[in-house]
């Protein structure tokens, strides 16, 4: 309640006094002449007592508040220095002439005149009134050019506040004088509260002075809380207070940093920050933008660049592993064939085949990750493989994990879509999936396998990924087990990142899996939450084309020994050795050439008959498909089984435009390699 309602309280209680007691005179007047006048008269006087009891309680009810707020107005209007008293909220509620001819009638005028000594003079005045409730009082010095306003506040009564400003001057050496070695203050002024840019000014021991709205906006959702710069933000390499200091002192001219928000990891502004003057006081000023948007882009940049070079390296290690492993498999299948079983080296040799063919398996993966692993695609039914593959899944169950398979879809007609992809490799996908759902639930549980036909209306956004619009089959492998950590969740896919412990695992499975899907043309996406389970759920487009292969002209086998003459163009010269031995031991005559140059020179004799060129895709020069087709100019005739421990996608433009070609991929063995040829020469 205001002083002026506390008045015309008072008033009416003394009206009403009076009213009461006018009307019990007027009735003992008007009752003295009768029988009865005196106890009317006695009521009278009743209703008089009354009255004036009311009436005293009225005026006695709020008497200190009014007794402080009488003395209150003595005091300021005897005071020479500028009072004011003002009510919880900050609203002027009385003045006293001081303050009326130095700072106006209006209440903006003492904020336009507090701007030369404070930044934010509405968050001032709140945060000295906020602390003067909690202590009783306040005081703020406010240094202006060669003086200091101090304004003082005291809390009055229950809801009211005392203001007082002094003007203190400084003495002549208390001027805070710029060094002329310092860059250039930055011109502070205006109210910048409402200033659509977030603002904050600190001292040089780094205790923050003012925050406008839009700074507390994006640091605290509105509310003002006094900080520290150090207690705000993290993340220079070394204490950000010391680059605060540093600009304030003129030794670091200030400029842009991208800092973490403190206590929270994944919030990032970037603060500008430069050396101001406020009133004779040095100081920081922060300009703050938020950079959480950016530093999650350069993040994902980052990683896409790992995971590139990542998959560069994998796939050239894998491509030399691919010739070793072509040259030790190939010369051990040459050693089997002389040596039967009865021999005694037969099980070294069968060891040593079998070993290849593991370590052939391990560089598979690292091609399926890269993305440079040779695929047969086919147009294959999920249903289909999932039937064929049900069986072998059961098996590789333990005790108390179970399986299950639906297909969603199916009660309301829905028909699953067809996809074109590699069988084998997507069969190897689900088993590596399932695998891991089993070792993620040691206490039992069951897996479900199901798929679905969805059609996405508008293209689908997730985890950095766009799905187009269109028709797709979707298959889930879903376990109830222990879940993925969230932090981990972005790690899943990388080479060689397991949860497992050493020896149980080599962390390419997943990546394997993610790079089948994605060659394949699909997604793959996971959804998990710890201690409830994990669900994958892989995304392939719905093949509506007519299925086109060359695998069944490669699969065709001559049962009788081949004939002809075979030029073998091979930088590897392991391979090329081995290569030429195994076509020598089936009977056809092989030319050997080291490279694309060394070829040509033997196919420029014209009286040299050629049935068919075996050559590596990748060689040092020029290349397989550009030396064949060279050659194809003066032999249109011949055909050619490109091999190479690349994938065919690489070659699958430049093998459209050789007519009458296979392609290889390394490691093969002995009878891949003469089944090959045998099949495209019949």
């Amino acid at each position: 309640m205001t002083g002026r309602e506390r008045v015309e309280r008072v008033g009416l209680g003394v009206l009403l006094t009076l009213g009461v007691l006018g009307v019990g005179l007027v009735l003992a007047w008007a009752l003295s002449g009768g029988t009865d006048s005196l106890s009317r008269l006695m009521a009278g006087l009743v209703l008089i007592a009354v009255g004036l009891g009311i009436a005293v309680w009225l005026l006695l009810s709020r008497q200190p508040d009014a007794e402080a707020q009488l003395a209150l107005f003595a005091m300021m209007a005897g005071d020479p220095a500028p009072c004011f008293l003002t009510d919880p909220v900050g609203r002027v509620v009385l003045r006293n002439e001081a303050a009326e001819a130095r700072f106006g009638a209006d209440v903006r005028a003492l904020h336009q005149a507090l701007e030369r000594h404070a930044l934010n003079p509405g968050e001032l005045l709140l945060r000295l009134q906020k602390a003067a409730e909690a202590d009783g009082a306040a005081r703020e010095d406010l240094p202006g050019p060669g003086h200091v306003l101090r304004l003082t506040v005291h809390r009055a009564t229950q809801d009211r506040f005392f203001w007082r400003t002094d003007e203190v001057e400084l003495p002549r050496d208390g001027q805070l004088a710029e060094r002329p070695d310092r860059p250039p203050a930055v011109a502070v002024g205006g109210d910048l509260e409402e200033v659509p840019v977030a603002i904050m000014t600190f001292g040089p021991d780094g205790v923050m002075r003012n925050a406008n709205f839009a700074a507390r906006e994006l640091m605290w959702t509105g509310e003002i809380r006094a900080a520290m710069f150090h207690d705000l933000f993290e993340g220079l390499g070394r204490p950000v207070s010391e680059w605060l200091a540093d600009v304030v002192a003129g030794r670091h001219p200030g400029g842009s940093e991208v800092l973490r928000v403190r206590g929270d990891e994944a919030r990032f502004l970037q603060i500008t920050l430069r050396r101001y003057v406020d009133g004779g006081r040095p100081g920081g000023l922060a300009i703050l933008n938020d950079a959480t948007r950016l530093k999650t882009m350069e993040a994902q940049f980052a990683q896409s660049q790992k995971m590139q070079a990542i998959g560069q390296l994998a796939g050239g290690i894998a491509h030399d592993f691919n010739n070793l492993l072509t040259a030790i498999s190939g010369h051990c299948d040459l050693l089997l064939l002389r040596h039967g079983r009865e021999d005694s080296d037969f099980a070294d040799l069968e060891q040593i085949r079998q070993n290849a063919n593991r370590a052939a398996s391990l560089v598979g993966q690292l091609l399926a990750f890269s993305r440079k692993q040779t695929l047969n695609p086919e147009v294959i039914d999920l249903e289909d493989v999932l039937a064929d593959l049900t069986h072998l899944l059961n098996r590789l169950m333990v005790d108390k994990v179970g399986l299950s398979l639906g297909h969603l879809g199916r009660d309301v007609g829905k028909v699953l879509g067809k996809i074109r992809a590699d069988k084998r490799q997507i069969e190897q996908v689900l088993i590596n999936l399932v695998v891991n759902a089993r070792d993620a639930m040691p206490n039992g549980g069951r897996i479900r396998i199901e798929t679905e036909p969805v059609t996405l209306a508008e293209d689908m956004k997730r985890d950095r990924a766009t799905v187009p619009a269109g028709d797709y089959t979707v298959i889930r492998v879903e376990d109830h087990g222990i879940g993925i950590p969230e932090h981990q969740l972005r790690q899943i896919f990388e080479p060689f990142f397991t949860t497992k412990r050493v020896g149980e695992g080599t962390g390419l499975g997943l990546s394997m899996a993610y790079g089948i899907v994605k060659q394949s043309g699909g997604y793959i996406f996971v959804d998990s939450v710890v201690g409830q389970g994990t669900t994958f759920s892989l995304w392939f487009p719905v093949y509506e084309g007519e299925e086109q292969s060359r695998a069944a002209e490669v699969r065709r086998i001559a049962m009788k020994q081949g004939e002809g003459v075979i030029l073998l163009v091979e930088d590897e010269a392991s391979v090329r050795a081995f290569a030429s031995r195994a076509l020598s031991l089936r009977g056809y005559t092989v030319l050997e050439a080291a490279n694309a140059e060394e070829a040509l020179a033997k196919l420029a004799d014209k009286t040299l008959h050629v049935d068919l060129f075996v050559t590596d895709v990748v060689m040092p020069g020029m290349d397989g498909p550009a030396w064949v087709r060279r050659a194809h100019l003066d032999r249109p005739g011949v055909k050619v089984v490109f091999i190479s421990g690349y994938t065919e996608d690489g070659l699958a433009e430049d093998q459209a435009r050789v007519p009458n070609s296979v392609f290889l991929p390394k490691p093969f063995s002995l009878n891949d390699l003469t089944n090959t040829v045998q099949g495209l020469l019949s």
